[in-house]
């Protein structure tokens, strides 16, 4: 992956990658025109797969409910971190009312749950809200 090269998962499932040049502009989804704004974006089950397997990034994928008041509490700080690591990581949600393969499979009891996936490999997960400053710390490393 080249060091000047972001990459963003666009709600519309296509995921782009952006030179370096083209970092001054807005950049915009090759399949729908939509402008990427690097923010957390909905996924169903059946797409993680494919994306995790495809993504050049780190993959962070939060598991929620509408319901779930923590989840409502860390869903501001999942957007500031991916802000913060706009293009170099890519932040998903499945909301395991709608989606529960991949929450059974990774054994999630509670939520919300987070999974950090670099090179399709699970590396980390955690549940339950945390501040930013938990978060970032967490990220250190990517």
């Amino acid at each position: 992956m080249a060091e000047d090269t972001l990459y963003f998962r666009c709600p519309c499932g296509q995921l782009n990658r952006v030179p370096g040049t083209e970092r001054e502009r807005e950049p915009v989804c090759g399949r729908c025109a939509r402008t990427l704004d690097g923010q957390p974006v909905p996924i169903r089950d059946a797409d993680l797969q494919k994306l995790l397997q495809a993504s050049p990034v780190p993959v962070l994928v939060d598991f929620y409910a509408d319901w779930c008041g923590p989840c409502r509490q860390l869903s501001p700080v999942l957007a500031q971190l991916a802000s913060e690591h706009r293009g170099r990581l890519i932040v998903v949600k499945i909301n395991t009312d709608q989606d529960q393969d991949w929450a059974a499979r990774l054994k999630v009891q509670g939520i919300p749950a987070v999974f950090l996936f670099k090179d399709g490999e699970l590396r980390n997960q955690f549940a339950g809200y945390r501040p930013l400053a938990f978060w970032q710390g967490w990220l250190r490393d990517l």
